[in-house]
């Protein structure tokens, strides 16, 4: 999002659809998501189908599996929130913020953040092995 960053957590950044609506009783509309955290995420949508400020929507999403070695391992989530800002994100679209009523059991961003760790401990450990067997 434009202007400054007041996040209190990291934001895991990917491209995946995100569904949601006021009621999920009602027709669901679909945005793709830009980030995630814990507390709330940022995705864009068509501007003909944009929540307004302020509103309780309720999504559905999914994020990488917390530690799982297989990026495609997704969790869902359905998330009830409300809409903290907009932004045209283009003639078309808009950039949406949602601050999630309950957060996420963990903070995806964190997860990447061990993983990257574990996959550079890893690396580390390979090139001491060559090292030894030289």
């Amino acid at each position: 999002m434009n202007g400054l960053n007041n996040r209190s957590e990291n934001r895991l950044r990917y491209s995946w659809p995100v569904w949601f609506a006021e009621n999920f009783d009602d027709m669901l509309s679909q945005g793709q998501m830009v980030d995630v955290s814990s507390k709330g995420a940022a995705f864009t949508c068509y501007a003909d189908k944009c929540p307004r400020h302020g509103q309780r929507i309720t999504a559905r999403f999914s994020v990488p599996r917390h530690h799982s070695s297989d990026p495609f391992e997704m969790e869902n989530f359905v998330k009830t929130g409300h809409i903290c800002r907009i932004e045209d994100d283009g003639p078309y679209v808009k950039r949406i913020a949602i601050q999630f009523a309950e957060p996420l059991p963990y903070n995806p961003a964190d997860s990447e953040k061990i993983e990257l760790t574990l996959d550079e401990e890893v690396d580390d450990a390979m090139v001491a092995l060559e090292a030894m067997r030289i």
